[in-house]
C-alpha cells in the first residue's frame, strides 16, 4: 500500500512577476515539505511568467527568466518533488511544466490541448504538445496534465494507459458564474471513465478583467467529490491519497460557507478590485458618490476590498440633485467611514452652458446638457484622482452599457468598473446580499445604520439630470431589459427568437439596435471583473463599423 501526501498551492501568481513568483514557489515548497511533510507539491498552470501572459511570451528575456529560474527551484526540491508552470522555449513555445526532484529538472511535459475560444488566445504563442507523461511518486503512479488537457477525452485516457492511477491537473482556469458546476461534473465524468482519482489545483486571483477563483478540487476514482476549496482565497491545501481505496482524505480543506451564486460573485467583485488596485500599485480609489444603488455597492465594494481608509468618495450635485440623493450619499459616507467631499458642479455646468449658449442660442434643450453635467463630473474626478493619485473607479453597470445608457467622457470615466459585467437585476441583489452578512447592518451613535441604505435599494433609478428623470423614461424596466439582453448577448438570440418568447417586438428590436450601435463606447470603458460568460471585451468581440442589424 501506498500512501501519497500532496500540497496544492492554490496562489495568485500575478503576471510578469517572475521573481516574485519564482520566491513564492520556493518558500511554498520548504513550508510544504518541512511542516506538512508533503511528497509532492503542485503549482498553477505558468506559475513562473502568470496567467495569462500574452504578448510578453513574444519577448525573448521573459522566456529567459523563466528558464533560469527552473535551476533554482529545482536544486530546492530535495526530500520533495515540485510540478512547477511555465513556458518552454525550445525555439517553438509550449505551455509545460516540469516536475522537479532530487535537485534536478526530472521531467517538463508540454500542454495538449491549447484552447482558442472565449477568453483564450493559447494557438497565438504555444505549440501543443502530443503525450501524457506518468512518473512515480512515492510508489504512486501519477500522471502529469495541464488545465484544458483535462477538458478533451485523450490526454487523460492516455495518462490511465500509461500507468496513471492519479491524475494530477495544474489549472489556470477564469471563473464564470457557471464555471465551478462545469467543473465538478467534468471531472466526476473523466474519474468515472478512467478509474482515477484526480487532484485538480486551479489558480487565484485577479489579471485585469480576468477572475481565478481557486476552488481547487479531490475527486476519488469512483467520481465522488472528496472536497473543494475555497474561493478567492490564497491557501496551501494538504491532502492525502490512498493508492489501495484510490480515495483522498482532506479534513481541514477551508471551504466556503455561502456558496450561493450572489456570494461568489461578490467575492469575485471584490477580489478583481482588490488586485488590480494592488498590482498596479494604487495608494488608493475614489469614485462619484450618487446617492443611487451602483455607486453605493461600488463603494462598498472598494471598503471591503482595500479598507475605508483607503477609499474616498466625492458627491457632484447639481440643481437636480435630490436631498433624498445628499443624505443618503452622506449616510452611507459615515457608516463606511470613507473620506467624504461636496463639490458642486453647477458653477463650472454654468460656465459651460455660457460658453455655448451662442452656438446653441437655436437649438431646444435634450441630452447635449444632460451629457455636459456627466462630463463636468469626469473632468472633477480625474483632477481629483490626478492630484491625489487615487484611481477614479468608474461605477456603471453592464445594462447601461449594453445599451449605451452612460456618458463617454462622463461617468465612464474610470480606471476600473467593479460593476461592468454585473446586470442591473443582479446590482440589486448584491446589495441586499451585503446587507444580509453580518456587520451589514451597524449601530452608530445609537442609530441603526446598514452598508447600503435599504431607501437608496427600493428608490427608483434615476441619473438625476433633469427634473424628475428616471431611468425608466427611456428604458424598460430593468427586470425586462434584463431578460432581453441575456438572450442577445449571453444567448446570440436573433431579434426573431426573442419576440417569439414573448417580448414585444418593438422593444426588443430597440435594445437591439442600441447594443449593437454602442460598441464604440464599450471599447473606450474601463477594464472590468468578468463574471459571466460573455463579458464585453475579451468574450464579445463585435466590430465598431458594421452593417448588420
Amino acid at each position: 500500500m501506498a500512501n501519497l501526501r500532496l500540497a496544492l498551492a492554490q496562489f495568485d501568481f500575478p503576471v510578469g512577476a517572475i521573481a516574485a513568483n519564482t520566491e513564492r514557489v520556493r518558500s511554498l515548497l520548504r513550508q510544504a515539505r518541512d511542516t506538512h511533510h508533503a511528497d509532492v507539491i503542485a503549482f498553477p498552470e505558468l506559475t513562473l511568467c502568470g496567467y495569462p501572459p500574452e504578448d510578453l511570451l513574444l519577448r525573448p528575456a521573459v522566456l529567459a527568466a523563466c528558464a533560469n529560474a527552473l535551476p533554482a527551484l529545482a536544486a530546492e526540491a530535495r526530500g520533495i518533488a515540485a510540478y512547477v508552470g511555465h513556458p518552454h522555449s525550445l525555439g517553438e513555445v509550449y505551455n509545460a511544466a516540469s516536475l522537479l526532484r532530487d535537485g534536478e529538472v526530472a521531467l517538463t511535459v508540454h500542454k495538449q490541448a491549447l484552447p482558442n475560444y472565449a477568453v483564450f488566445d493559447e494557438k497565438r504563442y504555444f505549440r501543443p504538445g502530443h503525450e501524457s507523461y506518468v512518473c512515480e511518486i512515492r510508489g504512486v503512479q501519477v500522471g502529469l496534465l495541464i488545465c484544458e488537457d483535462i477538458w478533451e477525452i485523450e490526454p487523460a485516457a492516455k495518462a490511465v494507459a500509461n500507468g496513471a492511477e492519479l491524475l494530477l491537473v495544474i489549472n489556470a482556469s477564469p471563473f464564470d458564474t457557471e464555471k465551478s458546476a462545469q467543473r465538478e461534473e467534468l471531472l466526476i465524468r473523466r474519474a468515472r471513465e478512467n478509474n482515477v482519482a484526480i487532484a485538480y489545483l486551479n489558480l487565484v486571483g485577479g489579471q485585469d478583467d480576468l477572475l481565478f477563483d481557486g476552488g481547487s478540487l479531490l475527486v476519488d476514482a469512483d467520481g465522488t467529490i472528496s472536497a473543494r476549496a475555497a474561493t478567492f482565497e490564497d491557501v496551501l491545501l494538504i491532502a492525502d491519497y490512498d493508492s489501495v481505496t484510490r480515495r483522498f482524505s482532506a479534513p481541514h480543506w477551508p471551504h466556503d460557507i455561502d456558496a450561493s451564486r450572489t456570494a461568489r460573485v461578490y467575492a469575485a467583485l471584490v477580489r478583481g478590485t482588490r488586485d488590480y488596485i494592488e498590482k498596479n500599485n494604487f495608494p488608493g480609489v475614489l469614485l462619484g458618490l450618487s446617492g443611487g444603488i451602483d455607486s453605493a455597492l461600488t463603494v462598498a465594494i472598494a471598503v471591503d476590498a482595500i479598507g475605508a481608509e483607503r477609499v474616498s468618495a466625492v458627491m457632484l450635485p447639481t440643481r437636480y440633485t435630490s436631498q433624498l440623493s445628499l443624505d443618503e450619499a452622506a449616510a452611507q459616507a459615515r457608516t463606511l467611514a470613507v473620506d467624504y467631499q461636496v463639490l458642486s458642479i453647477e458653477p463650472s455646468f454654468q460656465a459651460f452652458l455660457q460658453t455655448l449658449a451662442p452656438v446653441f442660442a437655436d437649438r431646444a434643450l435634450d441630452t447635449t446638457e444632460e451629457n455636459l453635467q456627466a462630463r463636468c463630473r469626469g473632468v472633477m474626478l480625474m483632477a481629483l484622482s490626478n492630484k491625489f493619485g487615487r484611481m477614479l473607479l468608474s461605477t456603471g453597470n453592464k445594462s447601461e452599457m449594453a445599451v449605451g445608457y452612460a456618458t463617454i467622457y462622463g461617468d465612464m470615466c474610470g480606471g476600473y468598473a467593479p460593476l461592468k459585467d454585473v446586470y442591473k437585476t443582479e446590482v440589486f441583489a448584491l446589495a441586499r446580499w451585503r446587507n444580509a452578512q453580518a456587520d451589514g447592518k451597524r449601530e452608530i451613535a445609537g442609530t441603526t445604520c446598514w452598508v447600503i441604505s435599504p431607501v437608496v435599494i427600493d428608490r427608483p433609478p434615476s441619473a438625476e439630470l433633469r427634473d424628475n428623470q428616471t431611468d425608466q423614461d427611456s428604458l424598460p424596466a430593468y427586470d425586462v431589459l434584463d431578460a432581453i439582453l441575456e438572450r442577445f448577448v449571453e444567448g446570440e438570440q436573433s431579434q426573431a427568437e426573442i419576440i417569439a418568447a414573448g417580448y414585444d417586438e418593438a422593444m426588443v428590436r430597440r435594445i437591439a439596435r442600441l447594443v449593437l450601435i454602442n460598441e464604440y463606447k464599450r471599447r473606450q470603458s474601463a477594464p472590468g471583473p468578468r463574471i459571466s460568460r460573455r463579458a464585453f471585451g475579451r468574450d464579445r468581440r463585435y466590430p465598431i463599423s458594421s452593417g448588420w442589424r
